[in-house]
């Protein structure tokens, strides 16, 4: 189960940094009908896996909480229990609502609208980040 969920967040987080540093930077070099369908495409790919890791962290972290009984699980647990709980909103706030905009606005040739709203998924997709962190840091300082 732990091997599993390590795995899981690795592939969820390692995207998100890919995506915010060096996706994004990389193309921003070329002009918005080039650059918002490449994010959009890398996005739907990424999106995909972000479900399937989704499904197996909280599989997995619940199997490991009950495992263990819900008050004799560390306090950490219980943190990034809470914290992957808000990103999972997250993302799913992420997915239907800007990212759905973007798809419409690239469809459309909407270039400044596409930019807004992959300018607005990099921002909630940097709190995402900083909210996996934390919850790593749970596990590993409040033991």
């Amino acid at each position: 189960m732990k091997f599993l969920h390590v795995i899981a967040a690795i592939a969820w987080l390692g995207g998100i940094s890919f995506m915010l540093f060096a996706l994004r930077p990389a193309s921003a070099q070329l002009a918005p009908p080039q650059r918002l369908p490449l994010i959009l495409q890398a996005m739907e790919r990424f999106f995909q896996l972000v479900w399937v890791t989704v499904i197996v962290l909280l599989l997995t972290g619940l199997a490991m909480l009950m495992g263990v009984g819900m008050k004799n699980a560390p306090a950490g647990w219980h943190a990034m229990l809470g914290i992957g709980l808000v990103m999972f909103a997250l993302f799913g706030h992420l997915y239907f609502g800007p990212f759905r905009r973007l798809k419409n606005a690239v469809k459309a040739s909407d270039w400044p609208e596409g930019g807004r709203r992959a300018g607005q998924i990099a921002t909630l997709a940097s709190i995402n980040l900083g909210l996996g962190v934390l919850a790593i840091a749970a596990v590993f300082f409040m033991a």
